[in-house]
């Protein structure tokens, strides 16, 4: 069971760094992998993938308390204008100080929102961090950007997205596809199955289970009133950019899209693995999540408990998808056409089953990369709560 204050906007008290381990054991080493907030850092400063804080220190076999307390201190501050000094050695070996505040800082869901002129077609790209309420204004917004540029193809980056509400996620999905020949509108987007003791009835409201189609309008999570339609970009192809923080809500992009038979290349590495879900219990100011459902696509498929996979990932692959295991590229900025992920999804569509070797990890079992992957492909796992890799059926107003 989780339990939570909101997840209406992602405003979380510490600092505006999203942090990531690299290994399961040995010395520690953690790299930030996205600022959290939009234009208030710099990008020759401090965020994925220009520099990385040396702070290795052995927590799992550390001699005394006050190494792992130096960790904890640091990256999950306990009030509000703490500061904490970093030594940090950015990509070309340069070692420097910097001092970090905490604050309460409230998440932008939606970055680098882009496009890539090609000679066959312009590229459109974008970074997708959580399925929070906010997001359904910033992905319209989005999309609207993307239509208006014309492109003729899709890159989503979901590579650190742990889920939320999945209305947002059906309302991703439909402006992705839109009414072409998927025809998504009218299809099934995601149908919920209980226990083998409510086959037929949802146990929380007592209505009769009923498919729900892809969402066509907006709900009114965000500035938007409700009903209004949605932007779409009528494709029929998709690339995702996945990794091991890749959750939930975001893996049912994938099904959902899969299920109207809307061709889903996934670049990166296995997803978590997390097809269920639940309706939030508000309990004295706690609100309370225990796993209540399985969600499944309109071909009725849900079972991927080990994750989705790029079809070459090497090791205990998942569900196999269409595409290629490619390490996370901590040596580029997300949006550079030669961050490794990014570069791999291009190349795709210009070859398509053409794929660098691979250096992606697969699962089940600990999502880590190897002691010692270089920081040009390597997979850590994200530091945040596990509310925040869920998904959320029912918004609360």
């Amino acid at each position: 069971m989780v339990k939570k204050r909101s997840c209406d906007s992602l405003r979380v008290f510490g600092v505006v760094l999203e942090w990531a381990q690299g290994y399961e054991r040995g010395p520690l080493s953690i790299a930030p992998t996205f600022h959290g907030i939009d234009d208030q850092i710099p990008h020759g400063n401090i965020f994925h993938n220009d520099s990385h804080p040396d702070l290795k220190v052995d927590f799992i076999f550390a001699n005394t308390q006050a190494e792992v307390d130096t960790i904890n201190n640091a990256v999950f501050p306990d009030q509000i204008g703490e500061t904490h000094s970093f030594q940090v050695q950015n990509l070309s070996g340069t070692m420097s100080s910097l001092a970090m505040e905490s604050a309460n800082v409230t998440s932008a869901p939606v970055h680098n929102v882009d496009t890539i002129p090609t000679p066959t077609g312009t590229i459109g790209y974008l970074v997708f961090n959580d399925h929070i309420a906010t997001a359904e204004q910033a992905l319209v917004d989005a999309i609207a950007t993307l239509d208006a540029a014309n492109i003729s193809d899709l890159v989503l980056d979901v590579r650190y997205n742990g889920g939320g509400y999945l209305v947002i996620a059906s309302q991703l999905a439909y402006m992705i596809a839109g009414d072409g020949p998927s025809g998504s509108g009218s299809q099934t987007f995601e149908e919920l199955r209980f226990s083998d003791k409510h086959p037929t009835t949802n146990p929380v409201t007592g209505a009769p289970l009923a498919p729900d189609r892809f969402a066509t309008t907006t709900v009114g999570l965000s500035a938007f009133p409700p009903g209004q339609p949605l932007p779409t970009l009528d494709l029929q192809r998709v690339f995702v950019i996945t990794g091991p923080n890749t959750c939930s809500a975001s893996e049912s992009i994938i099904n959902g899209l899969q299920g109207v038979d809307v061709e889903v290349i996934q670049i990166g590495s296995t997803t978590c693995g997390k097809p269920y879900g639940f309706y939030p219990w508000d309990n004295c100011g706690t609100t309370y999540f225990s796993i209540q459902f399985q969600g499944v696509n309109a071909k009725g498929f849900g079972d991927y408990t080990d994750g989705f996979s790029p079809q070459n990932t090497q090791d205990s692959p998942g569900t196999l998808v269409p595409g290629c295991s490619v390490g996370d590229d901590y040596t580029h900025a997300l949006g550079d056409v030669t961050e490794a992920r990014l570069a791999a999804a291009l190349a795709y569509r210009d070859n398509p089953g053409a794929c660098p070797a691979p250096t992606g990890i697969g699962g089940p079992g600990p999502r880590f990369s190897k002691p010692g992957a270089p920081l040009s492909a390597a997979d850590g796992r994200m530091l945040r709560p596990p509310w925040r890799e869920n998904r959320i059926l029912e918004h609360r107003q």
